[in-house]
């Protein structure tokens, strides 16, 4: 990598200075940090801290045994807080902290808020890097506007790192490792997207990188920077885009990290009624300070254009907007007004989402927001939170618990099925079958579903395929996609060897059929955010158990009719009114013997006939299998047999 050439011992300007302080600097890593330099012919690197409440500064490291204060920063002129440094003969790959002596003379060590790298945990220490790769994903950037839009298909796989698969020994892929599996299983099995949980470096492994202290460095725990660039390129190249959990509402105490910088509450509220955040036993941003806006947006703004990241999910927002986020009464402080309402970080999402979308054309910014604030994914301008997706929580949580019931008592939840699409266009919404529903006692998505394993194994198809058909884009943990049986563990790999077992192979073959079935017909995905993109046939025949719908693109050649069975019970010659006549063929069933079934069905399709039903001018009689899901598609040709009998 070029060095800098500096003058005068910085790398920020007055302007930098300026916007650092008015809180609208979105690059903040180009001038603090570490960056290799030349300094009056001296080849090194240039050290810079925000402290400003530090007595005094240094930094420490390899190139001086790490002797505490050898090595002194000078405060800049302007009062902005920053201590510069620039220390001859530290290249590339050397470790390094800051010293930071506190105003009652303590002095403590600190890794660098701005590290491009960091060595392996369990040790803290930040790497002195400048990390390059030569991008091959050009064809991908120019598409993912396309790829990314509303009006687009987008099946999400959401995964952890290092339990997705790992070495014969158990121990991580590497990046590469895994840019050299990952790729083609995404593409094969129909996603279009990956959700990385936080590769962002962090202490805990157990915390899934959500407890994050490198808000600039990724997890060395996989490799070096540029092996993750590779990775996010090998994904490009294979029609796979990258997003990105990233964690702004919330950081760890780790005495290295963001805690008390500079001896004083700098990223973090004084007031622990707002800055400690009772569940997670962490501090929360002071969104109202303008430089940790400064330092969250630049974050952001990092990922997205070095790490060429096609969207970022932002976790945990709730937490964000309500200032007595699980917190009981006189353990929080109300705004200016009285509410409970975080106006500043209200308005820090203002500002992210704005800047996000102004400065990089085509990425998503996701919301997991898990109330019913409204406009979410409305932009700013129309007093929206400025999001482009969330999470669909209430539709998750309502269907989970229907589908968890036994059949028998299904009907008795019926309002819980088909809830989902009284909201279904308020909002751009992802249906998330998370992590967060796989751990914690709350069992696998095969061991949620009642019944035998036969019966676990066709509801879990059923569910999938609903999923699969609903209005909104998808998100699947992995494991789901062949039916693990145990809870995700991040301390293990998931269990491929089920995919031996025929029951789980069928789910594996199922949802690979319906994903890519998905992602090729445009009735399934057109029109996400639009009523004439979704109709129910009947959704009212609760004691049945049967729900049916029309899915439609933009022609009226793109026509998909939708069945579910949610009972255990074969319905044989049950009518559904049509939107058309001719044949339907039936393009996929969830019960078929290829996918672990009992291979009950309507032997490729049905005949509209012009019989009047569900206040439709056609309909057919079919054969609905037990805990099945069929599509319909009309206007494809038939079997020359079929020709023959008509």
């Amino acid at each position: 990598m070029t060095e800098k050439i500096i003058h005068g011992v910085s790398l920020a300007g007055e302007e930098d200075i300026y916007l650092f302080r008015e809180g609208t600097h979105r690059r903040i890593y180009e001038f603090l940090g570490a960056h290799l330099a030349k300094h009056e012919g001296a080849s090194g690197t240039l050290f810079a801290v925000w402290a400003p409440a530090a007595a005094a500064a240094f930094i420490m490291g390899d190139f001086n045994s790490w002797r505490r204060e050898s090595h002194p920063l000078s405060p800049r002129w302007d009062s902005s807080g920053i201590w510069e440094g620039f220390v001859p003969n530290v290249a590339e790959g050397c470790r390094y902290k800051f010293v930071i002596r506190t105003a009652s003379g303590d002095l403590i060590e600190k890794s660098d808020p701005l590290a491009f790298a960091s060595e392996k945990m369990p040790a803290t220490a930040s790497v002195v890097a400048s990390p390059s790769y030569e991008w091959r994903d050009a064809e991908w950037m120019m598409m993912r506007a396309a790829k990314n839009s509303v009006d687009a298909p987008q099946s999400i796989y959401e995964m952890h790192a290092g339990s997705w698969r790992r070495r014969a020994d158990d121990s991580f892929l590497s990046w590469r490792e895994l840019a050299e599996q990952l790729p083609d299983y995404l593409a094969a099995n129909g996603f279009t997207h990956v959700e990385f949980m936080p590769v962002m470096e962090h202490p805990f492994y157990g915390s899934w990188g959500y407890q994050t202290t490198g808000y600039f460095a990724p997890t060395s725990r996989y490799g070096s920077p540029e092996e993750l660039m590779c990775l996010i390129d090998a994904l490009h190249r294979r029609g796979v885009g990258v997003i990105l959990d990233w964690v702004p509402s919330h950081f760890p105490t780790d005495s290295f990290g963001l805690y008390r910088f500079d001896g004083t509450a700098l990223y973090e509220h004084e007031d622990g009624r707002r800055g400690f955040h009772p569940d997670w036993k962490s501090a929360i941003f002071n969104y109202g300070r303008s430089e940790v806006r400064c330092f969250l947006i630049s974050s952001a703004h990092y990922w997205l254009e070095r790490y060429h990241a096609d969207g970022i999910r932002v976790d945990a927002v709730a937490s964000m907007l309500y200032l007595d986020y699980s917190r009981r009464g006189g353990e929080w402080l109300p705004n200016r007004y009285g509410g409970k309402e975080n106006l500043e970080a209200i308005d820090f999402l203002h500002e992210l989402n704005s800047a996000l979308y102004e400065d990089f054309e085509g990425i998503s910014v996701t919301a997991e927001e898990s109330t019913s604030w409204p406009a979410v994914t409305k932009p700013v301008w129309l007093g929206g939170l400025g999001f482009g997706y969330k999470w669909n929580m209430g539709w998750m949580n309502d269907f989970i618990s229907y589908i968890s019931q036994d059949p028998v008592y299904r009907k008795y939840a019926h309002d819980k099925l088909t809830f989902g699409m009284w909201y279904a266009y308020s909002e751009n919404f992802v249906l998330p079958f998370s992590h967060d529903e796989v751990v914690y006692g709350k069992r696998s998505l095969f061991e949620k579903m009642p019944g035998d394993e036969w019966q676990k194994a066709a509801n879990l198809r059923l569910a999938l395929g609903w999923m699969l058909c609903h209005p909104g884009k998808k998100l699947l943990f992995m494991g789901g996609e062949f039916g693990q049986s145990r809870e995700w563990c991040h301390d293990r790999a998931l269990d491929w060897q089920q995919l031996g077992d025929a029951r789980h192979a069928g789910i594996a073959k199922w949802f690979s059929d319906a994903n890519n079935f998905y992602k090729a017909h445009a009735a399934l995905w057109r029109f996400d955010q639009r009523p004439e993109g979704f109709e129910w046939i009947d959704c009212s025949d609760r004691d049945s158990g049967v729900v049916s719908f029309i899915r439609r693109g933009e022609s009226e050649g793109e026509l998909i009719v939708a069945a579910a069975n949610f009972t255990p019970v074969v319905r044989v010659g049950y009518r559904i009114g049509l939107p058309r006549g001719g044949f339907w063929r039936e393009a996929l069933n969830s019960d078929a013997e290829i996918y672990g079934g009992s291979g009950c069905g309507n032997m490729g399709g049905v005949r509209a006939e012009k019989v009047p039903f569900h206040g439709r001018d056609y309909s057919a009689e079919m054969t609905l299998p037990p805990l099945g899901f069929l599509i319909f598609v009309s206007g494809e040709a038939e079997t020359i047999s079929e020709q023959e009998e008509k």
